[in-house]
């Protein structure tokens, strides 16, 4: 894939220097700490980075071949579920990113077994937010490197994916950015066949299916996420570990 751009909002990634015709927008869902921005920026800059400030739900953009292709992948990171005792403790964001999203990624960490168990009421959110239009959906376990942290057997991945009809994938943000870009780039691949080309001739063709659709075009403009504080902390973590290996 190659970068085309630097990582913006919506309404600034509209402009008629992006030249692409397709455009697949991705909302990322998940429990807090479960890893949903690393696999974000994993997947769009091949980058890990393990140390991020509180989620403020960020959208990230970036262009890449989709079958030959060029397209738009937007992506909305948004801040962490959870559950009180009044039930999910839901940012708006959440369902306005679900409202927006062509797809959306389950997140849950295999060393967290409360981010496991949310993922049932979180497909269910999914549908009720969707109304008549649901997503598609794909279920992702992240941190399959911790095995000594495991809390979430492997084989309850497929089988909670299988319950819910969506696509399963086991993986690594910071070890293996090839199972992240896999797993993306599947469902890039499987959206970019399902929509239909017409709608996906112009940024206008576009908003106007999508309020066709009864999506909201538009999700409330997110913060934009500073590339130069990214390139800051990547060089930090890269630093940290030459210190390691220097002092063994």
């Amino acid at each position: 894939m190659r970068l085309i751009q630097n990582m913006s909002t919506i309404a600034e990634f509209a402009t008629p220097e992006c030249p692409s015709n397709l455009t697949i927008k991705i909302a990322v869902i998940g429990g807090s700490g479960v890893g949903k921005t690393a696999l974000v920026v994993r997947f769009l800059t091949r980058r890990f980075i393990g140390d991020y400030e509180r989620n403020a739900g960020n959208l990230y953009s970036r262009e890449v071949q989709v079958d030959g292709e060029q397209a738009a992948i937007q992506v909305q990171d948004t801040p962490g579920v959870d559950v009180t005792c009044n039930g999910l403790s839901l940012p708006d964001h959440v369902t306005c990113s679900i409202q927006w999203a062509d797809a959306v990624v389950l997140v849950y960490s295999v060393t967290d077994r409360h981010s496991f168990d949310l993922i049932g009421q979180l497909h269910q959110l999914v549908a009720r937010a969707g109304g008549a239009n649901v997503p598609p959906v794909i279920l992702l376990a992240n941190k399959a490197d911790l095995l000594h942290m495991r809390r979430v057997d492997a084989e309850q991945g497929p089988l909670l994916a299988a319950a819910l009809g969506c696509s399963f994938y086991e993986v690594s943000a910071s070890e293996d950015y090839s199972q992240v870009h896999g797993a993306f780039h599947r469902l890039c691949c499987h959206m970019a066949k399902q929509q239909p080309q017409a709608s996906l001739s112009s940024h206008t063709t576009t908003t106007g299916a999508a309020e066709k659709k009864g999506r909201s075009p538009l999700i409330p403009r997110p913060k934009s996420p500073n590339m130069q504080d990214l390139k800051r902390r990547f060089k930090q973590a890269l630093s940290a570990k030459v210190r390691t290996v220097t002092s063994v």
